[in-house]
């Protein structure tokens, strides 16, 4: 039986199909909110950043959960479950 291929996102090993070819994995957007929420063991509450991807991202407004589409909701919970699949946490 032949393995699935992978991709290296954020050191994790996630299956080809998986969220990470359907969301956008802007540093600060809803997709990496989930992955770090999960990496760094905290409690899912979607949320993101406006920054447009630079060193200074999480500086920039924070959006909340009662301010997020449905579709932003949707992406930080495939981040978030994407990463608690791969089992790639901080220790």
């Amino acid at each position: 039986m032949h393995r699935e291929l992978a991709l290296v996102v954020f050191g994790s090993m996630l299956p080809r199909g998986s969220a990470v070819n359907k969301y956008d994995e802007r540093h600060g957007g809803p997709y990496d909110r989930g992955m770090a929420d999960s990496y760094y063991r905290r409690p899912f509450k979607p949320h993101y950043y406006t920054g447009d991807n630079g060193p200074d991202t999480l500086f920039t407004k924070c959006v909340e959960e009662a301010e997020m589409t449905a579709e932003e909701i949707e992406a930080y919970t495939a981040g978030y479950r994407d990463n608690e699949a791969a089992g790639y946490f901080k220790f």
